[in-house]
Order: C-alpha cells, then structure tokens, then sequence
C-alpha cells in the first residue's frame, strides 16, 4: 500500500512539472472586466513599431529637405549660367562698339532666343544693378516696371562689386529690350507699350551705327506690342518717320524691318492698295537679312495674288519658302506660305505636289486645303462648295476665303478639262449635269470661254448643241517644254547671283592688299638699287686693278 501511494505521488509530481504554468487570474472576474483587459492588451504600445514609424518618418523629412536644396541649388547654377551670358553679351557688345564689327552684336541677338526662355525678375535686377551706374534714371526706371504684387524687388547692393562710371547706349538698350521681352512674356502689355514708347525715344535721340540691329530688334517688339493690344494703327505714322531716318542713315537692317512692320500693318486692316504703293516707292535693301527677306517676299507675294498677277506671286511665295529657316521655330510662318502658296498654283491651273501635305509641320494645318486641291483636281463642284462651307471660317481667319472663291471658275475649267480628254462628243445638257450647272447656257458661255484660253482644245457647235474635242497633240511639238526647261534655268542663275551678293567679305581688305602691294614694290626698288650699287662697286674694283 505504501508502495502503491508513493507510486501515485510520485506520477502526480512528474505530471505537474510536464505541464505548463498557466497564468492564475482572479477568482472573481466580470465579462466587463473582461472586455477592459483584452482591449488594454490591444491597445499595449509595441516599441519595436514606434522605433520604426519615427526612423521612417524623419528619412522621408531627410529626403524631401535633400530635394529641396537639389532644387534650389539648380535654380541657382542655372541664374547663375544666364547672368554668365548676359556679361559675356555685354563684353560682346563693347566688343562691336571698339572695332565696328556688327558680327559681334549678331552673336548677342542670336543667344536672345534662348536666353529670353530663362529669364526671370531676379536676373533682370540684378543684370540691371551690375551693367548702370548706382545714381543713375535709366535704372530706376527700367526696375520700377520689373515689380511684383507687393512692389519692387529690392536686392541689397554689393559693396565690393565695383560701380560702372557709365553705360555704353548698346548694352543699355539691350537690357531695355530684354526687360521689353520679359513683359511681353508675362503678357504685361500696357507696361510694355510705355517701356517701348520711352526705348523708341531713345532710339531716335541716338545715332549710331553700332546700334542699328539692335533698333530694328526693338522697333519689331514694339509693333509686336501694339498689335497684341489691337491699335496698330497708333504707330504707323511712327513707323513711316523712322522708314525715313532709316533710309537716310543708309541703316539697312532698320528699313528693312520697318519696310516689313509697314506692311504688316497695312495688310491688318486690309489696306493693298496703300501697300502697293509702299512697295513701289520704297526700296528694299538687299544686304537685309534672310529672315526678314523671306517676309517681304511673302507680302510681295499676297500683294500680287489680290492683283491676279498669280506667276509673278507664285514667284515670290517660293523665294520665301526657300530663304525661310527649315526648322520647328518657323512653323507657323511656313505654314502661312504653303497656305498661300497652294491657292495660287491652283489659281494658275497647276496642282500642289502631294508631299506637301506629308511633312509633319504642315500635314494638319493644311487638312482643309488638301480638301480644296482635291475638288479641283477632280473638278467636282459639289464638293468644292460643301469644303468651302464647312472650313469657311478657317479661311477667313489665314485671309485665303477671297482668292479661294476665285477657284470656283477654275474648278469649272478643270471639269471641262476631264470631260473634253475622255469624250470626243458630248452634249451641253451632260455637261450641264455633270459640272452641276444651273443650265445650257452658262455650260455653253463657259465651255466658250475655256476654248478661247486654251484651255481645251475643242470645237462648239451651237445649233446642235454640242461640244467636239480635237486629237490630242504631241506636247513635245509645243514650246511647253522649253517654258519649263526656261524656268529652271533662270532659278539657277537667280540662286546663284543670291549666293555671290550673300557672301561677306571683311572690311577694308582692298586696303591691306594695298598697304602689301606697296611694300612689296618698295622691296624691289630696294633690291634693284642693290644691284644696281654693287655693279658700280665692281667696275671700280676692275678699274683700279
């Protein structure tokens, strides 16, 4: 028995210190109690957790602080690259000024374009504050129209940078242009009519040669800012005065802008007739740049077009494309060109290469007349008439909707083409029905007058009521081919006057080849009369020998 208790003892004990300690709660515990407990040990913070959420939360701070500074160190280095070239405009400048070079100011109107798409207040002012003198008007005048919502930016002055004594008229009209750019940019336009009032003033209080180019720069963004606030007509009698001036300075850079911005404005307010005459009563410099070449021949071209002289406009349209700069920038004016210059091939009876219409600057600009050229093409009335009702507003907005209200007779001829080629013999009532005309009569009138043109080559018999077209005729027969043989010709020797005038030659060369020449001559006077001695000197030896 002793044995057999000690046994169950001892079985109990092992059992004991096998199981686990289960953790003893109170004797008396509630449901509420309960709940509180459970949700006590939900609610327990985690250290591990928090440690992490505070790491993470100040490395997103670290980075978003690491971004900023990014940001505003770059912001700074590229103000910086811009102020680096404004100085190096400015030593270009001075530059042009002490040896009368006008390469040097193109060079500075060349890096406007990117220059001007960094500009900002703060390179402005401080371009401003380094280039004038710290008393001087200019300076005051040209930051007070550079103020913000809350005033003028004011930068505390350097007191080691050294103050300039005074400014060179280039460089401050070149910071008035830039500041002029910079409103226009920020759409501040009354602002930028009274800076570009007061930098005309300036302009003709002033004459100098080194400044030519940078007066026509600032007479063209001086009409840019009267007519982006509708009132050209304001300035066109300033314009008109300084055409003058300009021609008689014999400033070719300057008239030929003006010439340009004159004719602008006349074509604005649809004034031909006025610019006729300034075309014919002024004469355009030929050393003018390309750029400002191939503006005039687009408007000696418009202006041809309205006086249905179509070969010679044609002429002009194509000098343009050709001296206008192939590139993205340009877009809108070679668009303006094509526009034009598809109407008066169709106008002159010819049909536009389909290439045209495949290069992407101008493939969709010019869907409404792809539409027109293939309604002439095919001399499909029905269709010419719907096109120029759904795209009407489209051309009067590129000022085409006259000269393509011309091509309703030609779409008519072009029907009488296609039907006299492929009928031998066909009615007026047919083609009456086929050109949808309103009757026999205007068929006939008009199949009348294509025969006296030479538009078709066929015979009306007006009792019978029908139209006989004639055998075809060999075209190699014709002087058509010697036209164009003659046109191509003459384009070549046009190219190739264009590309002597265009060529630079540097100044005063001759004077050197000169300066050389007499040296050279004097050398030789030299030497003959070294000889000349040393003859002399060896008769003597002989003789006293």
């Amino acid at each position: 028995m002793v044995d057999k208790n000690s046994r169950k003892s001892t079985r109990n004990k092992k059992s004991a210190e096998e199981q686990p300690e289960q953790p003893q709660l109170p004797k008396r515990l509630t449901r509420s109690a309960a709940k509180k407990l459970e949700e006590s040990k939900n609610k327990a913070p985690q250290p591990n957790e928090d440690i992490e959420m505070v790491v993470d939360n100040q490395d997103v701070e670290m980075s978003q602080a690491d971004e900023v500074e990014d940001e505003v160190k770059k912001a700074s280095e590229a103000d910086a690259l811009v102020l680096a070239d404004l100085k190096q405009n400015f030593l270009l400048l001075e530059r042009a000024v002490a040896t009368i070079e006008s390469r040097f100011t193109t060079r500075v109107l060349r890096t406007t374009a990117s220059i001007r798409k960094r500009l900002n207040v703060d390179i402005l002012v401080q371009a401003i504050k380094e280039a004038f003198p710290r008393d001087s008007a200019d300076k005051s005048r040209l930051l007070s129209y550079l103020s913000k919502e809350s005033g003028i930016m004011e930068i505390d002055p350097d007191e080691n940078a050294r103050d300039p004594a005074s400014i060179l008229p280039e460089i401050d009209l070149y910071l008035h242009l830039l500041v002029l750019i910079f409103l226009l940019d920020k759409q501040e336009y009354d602002k930028g009519i009274l800076l570009a009032n007061e930098t005309i003033i300036k302009i003709k209080n002033t004459n100098r040669r080194t400044l030519d180019q940078l007066s026509a720069r600032i007479y063209f963004y001086y009409s840019r800012v009267y007519e982006l606030t509708r009132s050209l007509s304001e300035i066109r009698p300033i314009l008109l005065a300084a055409q003058r001036t300009a021609t008689l300075r014999h400033d070719d850079d300057s008239q030929a802008t003006l010439i340009n911005l004159l004719l602008r404005n006349y074509f604005h307010y649809n004034l031909y007739d006025q610019a006729d005459k300034l075309v014919s009563k002024a004469t355009f410099p030929e050393t003018a740049g390309n750029n400002q070449q191939a503006r005039y021949m687009y408007y000696l071209g418009r202006i041809k077009a309205i006086q249905l002289d179509y070969t010679l406009s044609h002429t002009h349209l194509l000098q343009a494309i050709r001296k206008a700069p192939q590139n993205t920038v340009t877009a809108g004016f070679q668009q303006a060109v094509y526009k034009l210059s598809i109407i008066v091939q169709l106008l002159m009876g010819e049909i536009p290469e389909r290439s045209i219409f495949r290069q992407p600057v101008l493939r969709k600009p010019l869907i409404p007349y792809l539409h027109i050229v293939q309604a002439v093409r095919i001399g499909d009335l029905a269709n010419f008439q719907e096109t120029l009702a759904k795209y009407g507003n489209i051309f009067r907005s590129d000022k085409t909707y006259t000269l393509i209200l011309r091509l309703r007779h030609n779409v008519i001829k072009t029907g009488i083409r296609m039907i006299s080629l492929s009928y031998s013999r066909i009615s007026l009532r047919d083609i009456c029905l086929k050109l949808h005309l309103d009757s026999e009569e205007d068929a006939e009138y008009i199949v009348a007058k294509a025969i006296r043109d030479g538009v078709i080559d066929a015979t009306l018999d007006h009792e019978k009521g029908f139209m006989k077209s004639k055998e075809n005729v060999d075209i190699y027969s014709t002087n058509e081919p010697q036209i164009a043989f003659h046109q191509r010709i003459s384009f070549c020797l046009n190219l190739h006057n264009d590309s002597v005038k265009a060529m630079r030659f540097p100044l005063n060369a001759h004077r050197k080849e000169l300066a050389s020449a007499e040296a050279l001559r004097e050398r030789e006077r030299e030497l003959a009369q070294e000889i000349a001695e040393g003859e002399m000197d060896e008769d003597d030896d002989v003789t006293d020998f």
